[in-house]
């Protein structure tokens, strides 16, 4: 099977990555290892993302984003930010003269209305199996039900664990964080305003709590690997006693919704040493992990996937797909984007994870500082709406 464009992945990252160039009119393979994600559950998923303004736009453009269940979409209106010691910094959509900073949505609604769109555009070919070996000048790929595929231009959007990523030998930067972000929804008896809410919580972690539709929020909390055992292992309503220590003031009882249990995923940074190669571009996860405190792992795959189709649809009409300097473009494309989001969840994880006195005074009043600030905290919410 012979294509300009194949794409290794089946998360929303890829997904989108396959549409994008379908949509331009390249003819694409789409390698899925796992099937479509059928029909929605009535249940709230707890995997959701805060989706920004590049996200949404980028969406909006491959004409996915008016397919959603928006019933089931909250917006983020502002965010309210705490710490151990009662420092509070307010960041809200009105003051950067905008309606949102962000919307959440659930990953099994992304992942549906993708698959919708995927089966109804010429162009792309969804191809089941397994990677299995790709020749080393990378024209040529095998699945383990020995299909063949050629392409002149390969996508990693393979996640954490790239297997593409692995093939071009390309060697990273990793660091576990010791820590597993925590994950369901509860009911609250306080309506949240659109607000998100996340508390530091210095050696416990980062508690986040998401608004969903109605009065509703969805918990993140990047909990220590001990904590989060003993987290997981009671039961959801224990848990919401533990977050009423922190959120009772703001969202009032807290009651857990089906399917009633925790769920959880390994916290980790990882930086390959180069997001492309002759040939072939990592994008998403494959091309960076970071922690999910300010939530903008997904935000940054969608800009990759942004950056890579333009780039590639602009090249010159006698360049391929595939060719070196223009993935060259596309890595420099992301380069600081990518660079700054690293430097500031990094950073911030170091910063509110410290036990040391000095420190902790410092930030104390940092936090104080900037939230009275203007200019400053508009600039952190450009940054944080893809602007």
């Amino acid at each position: 099977m012979q294509c300009e464009i194949a794409v290794i992945g089946n998360g929303a990252v890829g997904k989108t990555t396959a549409l994008g160039f379908a949509q331009a009119g390249f003819k694409v393979i789409l390698v899925s290892p796992s099937s479509a994600t059928g029909t929605m559950s009535q249940e709230w998923d707890a995997r959701v993302f805060a989706l920004n303004h590049t996200a949404k736009n980028l969406l909006s453009k491959l004409k996915v984003w008016d397919a959603l269940n928006l019933q089931r979409i909250a917006t983020i209106e502002a965010m309210h930010v705490f710490d151990e010691a009662g420092a509070k910094l307010i960041l809200d959509a009105y003051s950067a003269n905008q309606q949102e900073l962000a919307w959440i949505v659930e990953d099994q609604n992304l992942n549906q209305a993708l698959d919708t769109a995927l089966r109804f555009t010429p162009n792309v070919q969804i191809v089941p199996g397994k990677t299995e070996s790709i020749s080393a000048d990378f024209t040529e790929l095998t699945l383990d039900n020995k299909s063949v595929l050629q392409a002149e231009l390969w996508v990693g959007a393979d996640g954490a664990q790239s297997w593409l990523r692995n093939q071009a030998d390309i060697n990273l930067d990793y660091r576990s964080y010791g820590q597993r972000g925590v994950v369901a929804n509860f009911s609250c008896t306080k309506p949240h305003h659109g607000v998100a809410h996340q508390w530091f919580v210095g050696e416990l972690g980062v508690i986040a709590l998401l608004p969903l539709p109605g009065q509703q929020v969805s918990l993140v909390w990047s909990a220590p690997e001990t904590l989060a055992a003993t987290l997981l292992s009671e039961t959801t309503a224990q848990l919401a006693a533990r977050l009423a220590e922190y959120c009772s003031e703001q969202l009032g009882e807290l009651s857990s919704l089906p399917p009633h249990r925790a769920q959880a995923f390994p916290l980790q940074f990882i930086s390959p040493h180069k997001m492309t190669g002759t040939r072939f571009a990592l994008v998403g996860d494959a091309a960076h992990v970071v922690h999910p405190l300010a939530g903008h792992g997904m935000n940054l795959g969608f800009g990759d996937v942004a950056a890579l189709l333009e780039t590639v649809t602009q090249r010159e009409a006698w360049r391929s797909c595939g060719d070196d300097r223009v993935l060259q473009r596309y890595a420099r494309a992301r380069k600081e984007d990518v660079l700054l989001m690293q430097l500031a969840t990094d950073g911030l994880s170091r910063l509110f994870g410290s036990t040391l006195a000095p420190i902790q005074t410092v930030r104390n009043v940092g936090m104080g500082i900037v939230d009275q600030l203007p200019f400053l905290k508009k600039m952190l919410m450009q940054q944080a709406m893809g602007k």
